[in-house]
This record gives structure tokens, sequence and C-alpha cells, in this order.
């Protein structure tokens, strides 16, 4: 099937989804009833108290060891059928084997992620996200693609207190049917003692909002045209990890900063912004501190927390990212941009492809080509992003999530019908069902199934 989705969530009717981990709220809940509505039969994998609170009924309680999982998977989509597997975050742990089961199979698997292009979209890709598209990378390509005339999406508008309750729900609810599942082990800590650092962080977002008042006002004045931004990712973010050869933020930082003061001219600024998702998490103040001493750069590196990013780009030199989406943000704006990580933007004539070191200088030289750039962004609308949000419900006729699905081209694309070849499914059915079928049965695993479909 070379354009899934064309119609929307109609080509899922007739097949059987399974829903594995979502985002942190109702929008796996909401997505069901909507690939019901369509005539797509649903299944659901909880894994821990809050994907329960959000999906309590009809779903299947993982309770296994992590160990178990991928045979516990393999015998679930051969005892059910499964034709898709819609999940969110492909690099969670409890993901990272979902690939290399379906794909044998001939199951469609559809990942879902923050927009790549925000704050109006989300991201439904086939195969996999970020630095796991499939995306073309060719610079050719897009000189060539033609851009069609789009329509203006919905706006979202702001969803952080909207976040912030399903995130505190979950948290909680996690929290207190930890027991539940005993072996449980989450990307981030499960606790109710999460709320505290989510109070941290309003704290801090009021205390930076006072403390930083001038700031933009200096950089669109004073500093317009002679500062570099680096906007930071959230610390536990799996493009650091996965996608990207730093063990951490602050070593990313470390080479950022090191590499400006050996390299960036005298009268050039650099402005470091911290994510306002990780303000209650992390503070790089002291390293911020430690590195202005050690280099001398005193007025020279500024740590922000509340820019507002439309209006500072326009007055940035350049911008350098591991491989956040602040970046492609950055490209439309016409600012040169250094990935430093892998990123499915980083494409030659669109990025700067040069080493860090010759970036402060040469950057001016380096700007986005205006129709490669906007062929990618046109190609990349059409194919991976949703009008929508999976935190707030946009007002969209008949649609539970309020989510625009249609029309869309090729969301799951490059895949197929295919089912695996009969030698495929024995040899499947040997190697892998068959300790699912052990599993299952025995108690002192805690993996129970039990399938509801939805009416």
């Amino acid at each position: 099937m070379n354009e899934v989705l064309s119609e929307g969530l109609n080509s899922f009717s007739g097949k059987h989804v399974l829903l594995l981990q979502g985002p942190l709220g109702p929008f796996f809940r909401r997505l069901s009833h909507d690939l019901t509505a369509s005539g797509a039969r649903v299944s659901k994998v909880n894994f821990n108290g809050g994907d329960w609170l959000f999906y309590p009924t009809g779903a299947i309680q993982f309770k296994g060891r992590m160990e178990d999982w991928p045979a516990f998977l393999a015998g679930l989509l051969a005892e059910l059928k499964i034709d898709v597997i819609l999940l969110f975050g492909d690099c969670r742990p409890i993901h990272r084997c979902v690939r290399e089961q379906a794909e044998p199979l001939g199951i469609r698997l559809g990942v879902f992620e923050e927009g790549y292009v925000r704050p109006d979209h989300i991201t439904l890709e086939g195969g996999g996200i970020n630095a796991n598209s499939s995306l073309p990378r060719d610079k050719n390509f897009y000189l060539t693609y033609p851009v069609e005339p789009s329509n203006e999406p919905l706006k979202v508008g702001h969803v952080f207190w909207y976040a912030a309750l399903w995130a505190t729900l979950y948290y909680m609810a996690s929290s207190i049917l930890g027991s539940a599942f005993p072996h449980y082990r989450h990307h981030r800590r499960l606790s109710v003692r999460e709320l505290l650092p989510w109070l941290r962080g309003l704290r801090r977002k009021c205390y930076y909002r006072i403390k930083e008042r001038h700031v933009q006002r200096r950089l669109q004045t004073e500093f317009s045209g002679r500062f570099f931004l680096v906007p930071l990712q959230v610390y536990y973010d799996s493009q650091i990890r996965v996608h990207s050869n730093y063990p951490s933020i602050e070593s990313f930082i470390h080479e950022v900063v090191s590499s400006f003061a050996k390299n960036a001219d005298p009268d050039v600024a650099l402005v470091i912004k911290h994510h306002p998702m990780d303000r209650a998490y992390r503070d790089y103040t002291q390293l911020w501190e430690s590195l202005s001493e050690g280099y001398g750069l005193q007025d020279r590196l500024l740590y922000v927390h509340d820019l507002q990013l439309p209006a500072v780009l326009p007055h940035t030199r350049g911008v350098v990212v591991v491989n956040s989406t602040v970046g492609l943000s950055a490209l439309l704006y016409g600012v040169p941009v250094k990935v430093c990580g892998r990123a499915i933007y980083d494409i030659a004539s669109i990025t700067y492809s040069g080493r860090l070191k010759n970036f402060w200088k040469e950057a001016p030289l380096h700007k986005p080509d205006p129709t490669a750039l906007q062929s990618f962004r046109s190609y990349l609308i059409e194919h991976t992003q949703l009008n929508g949000s999976m935190y707030k419900r946009l007002p969209v006729a008949g649609s539970r999530t309020g989510v625009v699905w249609s029309p869309v081209l090729s969301l799951l694309n490059a895949l197929t019908d295919k089912k695996s070849s009969i030698g495929q499914t024995e040899m499947y059915q040997e190697n892998i069902v068959r300790p699912y079928k052990q599993l299952d049965a025995s108690s002192s695993q805690q993996a129970r199934i039990r399938t509801t479909f939805f009416p």
C-alpha cells in the first residue's frame, strides 16, 4: 500500500489496530473511538497505572518483566492477527523491539510524536520518527518536489496546562497502582514526588519571567544580528540519548561554549536557552557561570529561560542544535543552522554542513536554500503531520481526538498490506508464539492477557 491514510482514518477500516503506550493523557482512548467509528477493531496494552487510568476498560494489562515483553508481544501479534501497531515514541524501552517484530509479518507501524512543525501539528510517521524516519535526505529530491498550496491549520494555542494536568494524573496513578505493575520501569521516574518538580518549575517560571524581562528586548535591539542561539532539549530526550553522540546536555553545552570561545568574533554573543519542559528538572546556572568565567566570556555568554522564539529568531546570526525541532523553525526564518546530532532536516543546502568551529564565522554565508527548504516543509507536512494536539482537542466535527485526520497523503508511506510468506509464518509460530503461550500460562510472570474489542 503506497498511500495509506489518503482517506484519513477510513484507511483503517477492516483493520485490527494494536495501541501500545501513548502520550500522557486520554489521547489514545479518544483515538480508539475515532478508529472504531471508522470501522477498525482496536486492542490496547497497558504497562502501568497511568496507562490504566486513561484506558481502564477493554485493555490488555502486561505485568511481566521487561525481558518477557518481546516474546509476549510477538505472541500477541499472531494471536490477535494484528494489522497495524500505533505507539508514541519509538525509542521508549518498551517500543524498541516493535519494529523488528512487525516488519517480518508485514504489520504496519505508525509512530506518533510531538509535531515536527509546531505548534499546530503532531507527527504520525510510518516505521519510525526523527533519525529513524524514512524521509528522503537528498537535496535534489526536494529541489524538484512540487510545492502545492495548502490550507492554514487550525490554531492549537497554549497546551501547557493541559499537559500539566494529564502528567499530574498519570504520575499519581502510576505511583498509587505501582504494586499492580511491579516490574514496570519507566523512562522517567514514576512517583507522586514527580509533582514537586512541576511546582518547582512553576516557581522558576515566575522567577525568570521577572528576572529576564529585559533580555528579549536587548536581543532584538542591542544584540540584533550579533548573537548565536543554542536551544537546549530536555535532559531525558531520546533525541539526545539515541540520535546523537552526546552522553548528556552538559557535554553538548561544554562543546559548544568551548568552540564559540575559541573561534567566534569577539563582538558576538552566545545565548543558551533552557527548554521550558525541563525547567522543573534541570538548572545549568552553575555550569554557565563556570564556563563564562573559565573562558573569559563575561557578558558574551547568556543563559535564559523564557524567550519567545518567533520574536528573537529573526535577530539571531545562527542557531546551533543537537537535533531540536527549533532548528527547523529557525530555518523557516531563514536563519543558518548547525546540527550537531542527527535530524530529519539536516540536508545539504538546507543546513550548514561544515564543522562547528567554522560555523561561527561562516554562518552568514550559509542561509538555507529557500526552494529546497519550502519543498522539504511541504513534503514533511503532507507525509508526516496532522493538524491537532495530543493534549488539547480542537473543535473538529466527528473527531473525538480533535485531530484533523483527512486529507493527508501517505502518513504511513512505503508500507504494504502484504503479509509474511508461509515460510516466515511457520518460523514465527515455532520460535515466537510457543514461548508466548508458555509465558501466558505462567502465573509467576504476571503477564496475563485479556482481549476486548470495542463495539
